[in-house]
């Protein structure tokens, strides 16, 4: 067994521990390392590890280099009842979704739907806990993000979308809300690091080599290669319109444009991200909840079907200590030394 596929138990409590106190030794103030290490340790209670401590050392080297405000202090603009806009005053972005999204939701649910931009901010986590949040509200949640190029579109050997993901969500009042948080391409980056670091190969058709060839080695997607969008030409469409959403209604950069003023640190590039909420109250009436369960029982009959996010929500019941990456951790606690 290798160095890297060595894995040791901790507690959902003490993951969120031992992420809080690197992100504050490393420029975090208070408020920022809670939410950055609530949002680490939730990933890691329901599996997806990709999104979680496997984060933290980008966390630590953008705040390292001087690219982040570890002591952010996001501000609320109400732009029109139904617009809000959060500015990120240069930090991470679970401070700033903590802030706005209590008032995105009372937007939607006095006008129907309304809609809330991120800018001057640094997003490095899944996208599902903030549509989850929204569902939270009895509100169907839409989220989505751009990065750096890294993803192919259809037909071309030349990246210009990021992994661009995109999440949804949709309330079941008294149940666990459905939720799917994707990439647009057809692996996200965290997942393929993820790969390489455990020998792992992917699916042909994730991505090409630095020759354009494609390739099941991870390593030759990420050294020089690139993604490709999932679905082809279909994927690559949805690739775009990430883009659109949350670069040019946003206000904030595209993929090609993060990557020209990023600094390469190994953490998040600066971007923005579009959220959208709506109330099924209002817009479709009394009775929205039972005629959609309506449609989640008819699909979950059938055999073999089952409803986005149910892995992880199941992985969320259990208490149990999760398995997390030995020499990530020793990392961790190195990067706790200052």
């Amino acid at each position: 067994m290798s160095d890297d596929s060595i894995t040791m138990a901790m507690t959902v409590a003490e993951i969120h521990n031992i992420s809080k106190a690197c992100l504050i030794v490393n420029g975090c103030d208070e408020a920022n390392a809670n939410a950055i290490a609530t949002t680490v340790s939730m990933a890691e209670r329901d599996g997806a590890t990709s999104h979680g401590l496997f984060r933290i050392p980008g966390y630590v080297q953008s705040m390292r280099s001087g690219k982040v405000n570890g002591k952010a202090n996001p501000k609320v603009h109400i732009i029109t009842p139904a617009v809000i806009r959060v500015d990120g005053d240069g930090g991470y972005t679970p401070l700033a979704l903590h802030k706005g999204i209590p008032l995105l939701a009372k937007a939607a649910k006095a006008i129907g739907i309304a809609s809330m931009t991120i800018i001057n901010t640094y997003h490095f986590a899944a996208l599902w806990p903030e549509t989850e949040a929204i569902a939270d509200y009895d509100l169907a949640g839409l989220a989505c993000t751009a990065y750096k190029p890294v993803v192919v579109p259809a037909g071309a050997k030349e990246a210009l979308f990021g992994t661009n993901p995109l999440s949804f969500s949709w309330p079941r009042p008294g149940k666990t809300p459905m939720v799917y948080d994707m990439a647009t391409a057809a692996k996200s980056l965290g997942d393929l690091y993820i790969a390489v670091r455990d020998g792992q190969t992917v699916p042909l058709g994730t991505g090409l080599d630095a020759d354009g060839n494609p390739t099941t080695d991870p390593r030759k997607i990420t050294d020089g290669g690139v993604i490709l969008p999932f679905g082809g030409y279909k994927g690559s469409a949805i690739c775009m319109m990430v883009e659109l959403l949350s670069a040019g209604v946003v206000g904030e950069n595209f993929s090609f444009e993060a990557a020209m003023t990023d600094n390469s640190d190994g953490g998040p590039a600066r971007g923005g991200e579009f959220l959208i909420a709506i109330s099924p109250e209002l817009i479709a009436g009394a009775g929205w909840q039972t005629h959609s369960e309506k449609f989640f029982d008819r699909l979950t009959r059938i055999e073999g079907a089952y409803l986005p996010g149910q892995r992880r929500h199941m992985n969320r019941l259990s208490d149990a200590p999760r398995q997390v990456n030995a020499a990530l951790v020793e990392t961790i606690k190195e990067l706790s030394q200052g």
